[in-house]
């Protein structure tokens, strides 16, 4: 930690809870201005007041401005992320339509306003919060596995646009993290399947990883502080994968 990223101003998207306040903390503890936006202002508030950042509210599934959000970042941490879980049959498609807006769209729309910004001064970086489910599919989550497919792939192309001009882009892949999303999941789980939630997560979500343990959100933070770093400066259009040996089977 240090003043690696002093002057400059870094968005993080989703970072009020989980993952994304993890990585404003890092950023912040590496001397950048921190914009923590989430769709819950009251405790975007709270972690800006934390690392001296600013909160935006932003409901990132509806017509928000990206311009005001994001055309001064320095670097975007897009990781503002929701789930639905349910076989495509009968999965809703109001519910694909705003998993798709908020995971894949708003991550399009934030990096289009923040490239020119990142392009006149020569240097930018994107990392975008992926997940092991944006390389690998599971059942029942069409819409979220779809959207990360879809990141993975908007950011392969940021960051052949981008490389020449300074600005990197990458993803992270983690499996399951503990954050508010996946202990919501858990509870959803044992509900479903009638079993504890210690349960849950030893036969449901860890069997895929031969580490058996949940991912913090500071060991997610501390990969995305890597990335935006100079010595990470040819760290281009790669995903980063952070799940435990699920995707070397």
């Amino acid at each position: 930690m240090g003043e690696n990223l002093a002057g400059r101003v870094a968005v993080v998207t989703g970072g009020a809870s989980g993952i994304g306040e993890a990585c404003a903390i890092r950023l912040a503890a590496d001397g950048a201005a921190v914009v923590v936006a989430d769709l819950n202002g009251e405790a975007a508030a709270a972690v800006a007041g934390r690392i001296g950042g600013r909160a935006v509210e932003v409901d990132l599934a509806a017509d928000f401005d990206a311009a005001a959000l994001a055309d001064q970042a320095d670097v975007l941490v897009n990781c503002a992320g929701l789930q639905h879980v349910a076989p495509v049959h009968e999965f809703p498609p109001e519910k694909f339509r705003l998993i798709l807006a908020v995971m894949l769209e708003a991550p399009f729309r934030l990096a289009r306003a923040a490239l020119p910004h990142m392009y006149e001064q020569g240097f930018g970086r994107i990392v975008n919060i992926s997940s092991v489910h944006g390389l690998r599919a599971s059942p029942f989550k069409s819409a979220y596995v779809a959207a990360k497919h879809g990141l993975e792939g908007l950011s392969k192309v940021i960051a052949l646009e981008g490389g020449g001009r300074g600005v990197t882009s990458n993803t992270i892949c983690p499996a399951y993290v503990r954050t508010p999303l996946v202990e919501k999941q858990i509870a959803d789980q044992a509900r479903i399947h009638g079993i504890s939630e210690d349960r849950v997560v030893e036969e449901i979500m860890l069997t895929e990883p031969a580490i058996k343990r949940l991912i913090e959100p500071a060991e997610v933070a501390e990969l995305v502080a890597y990335l935006c770093s100079a010595p990470a400066s040819f760290a281009n259009g790669s995903s980063y994968l952070l799940d435990g040996g699920w995707s070397a089977r």
